[in-house]
C-alpha cells in the first residue's frame, strides 16, 4: 500500500523563500518540527532529490513529501493501564497521569504513553508524527497531568492539528499558584522564546519570543496558595509556567520555574508538593468525522486532589 505523498507544483520561482517555510505555507498542517524531520529522513524531495532546507524553490519544480507509516519498531507495545475518556475509530483522549512521558526520548525509551497507545490500538495509530511518536497531536510535560488527544489515523490526524494551530479549540488547566494572587482574573500576554541562558528553559521574551496568550480566573483562594483555572489561546512550551512565573506566582511543584518559591511555601505551610502542581483539566474539539462539538473533562489526580484539600480553607468563596 502506497504511503500518503502530498505533491506541490511550484508555480513561480521564490528567490528570497527556504523550501522549509514554503512547505509549511503549503502544508500548514505540517509543523515546523515536522517538516525537518522529514528532511532529514529524505522524506521531501525536489524533482526526485533530497535537497536542503535553505534550497529556494524555482518554477516548474515538482515538491513531494511522503508521510511515513508509524513504525512499532522505535517503540515497543507495552501493556500499560490507560484512563480512556473518549476513544471511537479515529482518535481517543485519555487522562494522562502525572510522572510518565509522552512519547520515547533520549534516556526515556520505554513505558511512554506511546508505548501503553501502540498496545492498546494494536499499532493503529498516525503516522504523521513519526516512528516516535505515532498518534501524538500535541503533548504535556512529563509531570502535567490531564486530557491528552490522540489520532488513529492520518486524516484525523491532520483535521485535529489544524484546530490545535487555528487555535480553534479550548483547553482549560487547572493550576494551584504559589502565593496570593491579587487578581481575580486577566490576560497575560507575554511572547515567549528561548532563555537567553539556560537553553532548555522557556522565558518571557518580547524581542525573539512568538505571541503567547493565557487568560485566567481564580476559582477558590487556599492557604498561602490560589487556585486557579487557565485557558490557553496559543499553544508555546511550558506556556502556563512561563506565564505565571513571570507574573510572581509560578506553578506550585515547578521545580524548573518555581524551585525557590516553592521550597520557601513548604518551609512556612508543612506541605511540598510532589510535582508542579498542573492538571489539563478540559478540552473541548469539533470531531473530524461527525463535525460535532466534543467535550472531554479529566479528573484530577490523586496528588492534584490531596494538594488542594490540604491547602483549602474554610472560605469558599473567591474574594
Amino acid at each position: 500500500m502506497p504511503l500518503p505523498t502530498h505533491v506541490i507544483l511550484v508555480e513561480q520561482s521564490l528567490r528570497s523563500e527556504r523550501l522549509d517555510v514554503y512547505v509549511r505555507s503549503q502544508v500548514p498542517e505540517l509543523s515546523r518540527g515536522t517538516i525537518q524531520r522529514l528532511m532529514d529522513e529524505g522524506q521531501i524531495t525536489v524533482d526526485g532529490k533530497v535537497v536542503k532546507p535553505t534550497h529556494h524553490p524555482r518554477i516548474g519544480e515538482k515538491i513531494e513529501i511522503t508521510i511515513p507509516d508509524a513504525k512499532p519498531a522505535e517503540a515497543q507495545p507495552e501493556n500499560i493501564p490507560l484512563e480512556i475518556l473518549f476513544e471511537d475509530t479515529d482518535l481517543l483522549v485519555l487522562n494522562k497521569p502525572p510522572g510518565i512521558v509522552v512519547h520515547p526520548a533520549a534516556g526515556n525509551e520505554e513505558h511512554t504513553l506511546v508505548n501503553a497507545l501502540l498496545h492498546h490500538c494494536a499499532g493503529k495509530l498516525s503516522g504523521i508524527g513519526g516512528v516516535a511518536r505515532p498518534g501524538i497531536v500535541h503533548r504535556l510535560d512529563k509531570d502535567t497531568s490531564g486530557c491528552l488527544v490522540v489520532a488513529k489515523n492520518d486524516a484525523t490526524h491532520i483535521a485535529l492539528s489544524e484546530q490545535f494551530s487555528g487555535r480553534t479549540l479550548e483547553k482549560l488547566y487547572h493550576a494551584i499558584l504559589c502565593g496570593d494572587l491579587p487578581k481575580k482574573s486577566g490576560d497575560l500576554r507575554g511572547a515567549i522564546g528561548r532563555h537567553k541562558v539556560q537553553r532548555k528553559k522557556m522565558a518571557v521574551n518580547e524581542t525573539k519570543g512568538r505571541e503567547a496568550h493565557t487568560s485566567y480566573q481564580v476559582l477558590e483562594r487556599l492557604k498561602g496558595a490560589t487556585f486557579v483555572e487557565a485557558t490557553i489561546h496559543t499553544g508555546r512550551t511550558h506556556q502556563i509556567r512561563v506565564h505565571f512565573q513571570h507574573l510572581g506566582f509560578p506553578v506550585l511543584g515547578d521545580e524548573t520555574y518555581g524551585a525557590r518559591q516553592s521550597t520557601k511555601f513548604a518551609q512556612t505551610s508543612g506541605y511540598k508538593a510532589p510535582r508542579q502542581m498542573l492538571h489539563a483539566y478540559q478540552i473541548t474539539f469539533v470531531h473530524p468525522k461527525t463535525n460535532e462539538p466534543l467535550t472531554c473533562t479529566a479528573p484530577w489526580s490523586e496528588d492534584f486532589k490531596h494538594a488542594f484539600e490540604t491547602l483549602r480553607v474554610e472560605k469558599k468563596q473567591v474574594g
